[in-house]
């Protein structure tokens, strides 16, 4: 049986929308100059990352522009179904 981890108090943790125990574990360590992203499977550790704190800019940029097209995106299929014309069927 795994022994839980406590998360540090400078971290997140996001739930994979597939359920089963899944997680996504993002801590920053600040003495060694590092965010650490973990994918866990219930209260095991199956991967983990090490970013360097200097390349954290670059990945939230690239987590921002990725949000704001998927809101565009967004609002153009809704835009595009308000546009659609809506069709009666007539019976004679």
């Amino acid at each position: 049986m795994a022994i839980p981890r406590p998360l540090p108090l400078t971290g997140s943790i996001f739930f994979d929308a597939r359920g089963q125990g899944r997680a996504l574990r993002v801590t920053w360590h600040h003495d060694a100059d590092l965010v650490v992203v973990s994918l866990w499977r219930d209260n095991e550790c199956s991967g983990s990352f090490r970013l360097p704190v200097e390349e954290v800019p670059a990945l939230i940029d690239m987590l921002q522009r990725g949000l704001e097209a998927s809101y565009a995106v967004k609002a153009s299929r809704e835009d595009h179904a308000k546009r659609r014309p809506v069709r009666f069927d007539h019976a004679g």
